[in-house]
């Protein structure tokens, strides 16, 4: 009789204990999604996060209802775990993580780890924290510490749990439009392109425009900046910055080059043909030989009524006359070639004027 009472008791107990860990389990496993207030009556329903997923995960709303954010649950049966946040990390968010004891027992000698270097030495503090968490903080993190009285009085140290910091949104790119190189008197639009993820569609970024390190457009909610009229003056090396309104995550754009053209140059100064210049001269008759001519005049300071090309402000005109000074050198220099040949004519025939005719018998 009475092992019959102890085996019916060990069973009891046996079945509470099933009982027990069987809620635990079915807790787990359930994946749950608060319903919020409904908006409408009609299609009255809840969906579990395989549901939400797709371009539905904007702003969790489906069917005329809202729907709170999912949450992934994970119980643990250890003596110390490291708890996490449950939402993304991104750029600028801050970081807390928590050494949590079995049944909030106290510890002491806690240590933080990141991908197995401390983060600090022991101490008593369970929590650590980042105030603005980067990208270069993503790692595997775990801690471990001595249970005080009660506890298994040994040091324990928990499972590493992954931290991924995302990126809140890339380095921006500017762009320019019609061009980089617009015409003079046109319009240019300077646009500091980036794009944050669905999760954080929400966040406000702040824009500022800069040319050749001086501030052309301080912060503002607009990412575009406009040149009404281009001129020369707005040629220059521009880029943009996009920032958080809690200047917490701030990133900058490649520099663009702007060249602003101006009018073209239309009229093209005359040019002269050394051929036509040698036919136009005049030819010197046999027996008057002529003297050379005199050199040509060249520009001069001390001549004011000469004025020089290097004086001209238009590069184009400069340029013009440059090319002209230069033809009428050669144009000079074939003159000269020219008399030589013809003194040495000259002279041939005045030596057969002074011989006479040759005398036959």
């Amino acid at each position: 009789m009475k092992l019959s009472c102890v085996l019916m008791a060990g069973a009891f107990y046996f079945s509470l204990t099933m009982l027990w860990t069987a809620q635990i389990l079915l807790a787990a496993s359930f994946e749950t999604l608060q319903c919020e207030r409904p908006v409408s009556s009609q299609d009255s329903s809840c969906h579990t996060d395989e549901d939400l997923t797709g371009p539905r995960e904007v702003d969790f709303q489906l069917k005329g209802y809202t729907f709170s954010q999912p949450f992934h649950l994970i119980v643990s049966y250890d003596w110390l775990i490291l708890q996490s946040p449950a939402k993304p990390i991104f750029e600028g968010d801050p970081l807390v993580l928590r050494c949590q004891a079995w049944q909030d027992w106290p510890l002491t000698q806690v240590t933080f780890y990141r991908d197995g270097s401390a983060l600090g030495p022991p101490g008593p503090n369970r929590e650590f924290s980042i105030a603005v968490a980067q990208e270069t903080d993503s790692g595997n993190y775990h801690c471990s510490g001595v249970f005080r009285s009660p506890g298994p009085g040994s040091p324990e140290t928990a499972s590493s749990v992954a931290i991924i910091v995302q990126e809140l949104f890339p380095a921006p790119a500017l762009r320019a439009t019609p061009s980089t190189e617009p015409q003079e008197g046109g319009p240019v639009t300077l646009s500091c392109q980036t794009k944050l993820p669905l999760q954080r569609s929400a966040t406000r970024l702040l824009f500022s425009f800069y040319k050749d390190s001086k501030t052309v457009r301080s912060r503002g909610l607009s990412s575009e900046f406009q040149i009404l009229t281009a001129s020369e003056a707005h040629s220059g090396s521009y880029w943009c910055e996009a920032a958080t309104e809690d200047n917490q995550v701030w990133k900058q754009s490649p520099k663009l080059e702007i060249r602003v053209q101006g009018p073209s140059s239309s009229a093209a100064s005359p040019t002269l043909n050394p051929a036509s210049q040698k036919s136009a001269a005049p030819e010197p008759t046999p027996t008057e030989p002529r003297e050379p001519l005199p050199p040509l005049p060249t520009p001069s300071s001390e001549d004011p009524g000469f004025s020089s090309p290097l004086q001209v402000p238009d590069p184009h005109l400069h340029h013009r006359m440059g090319v002209l000074l230069k033809q009428m050198q050669d144009v000079r220099a074939l003159l000269g070639h020219l008399l030589m040949e013809l003194r040495d004519l000259s002279g041939h025939l005045k030596l057969e004027t002074t011989k006479g005719p040759a005398k036959y018998e």
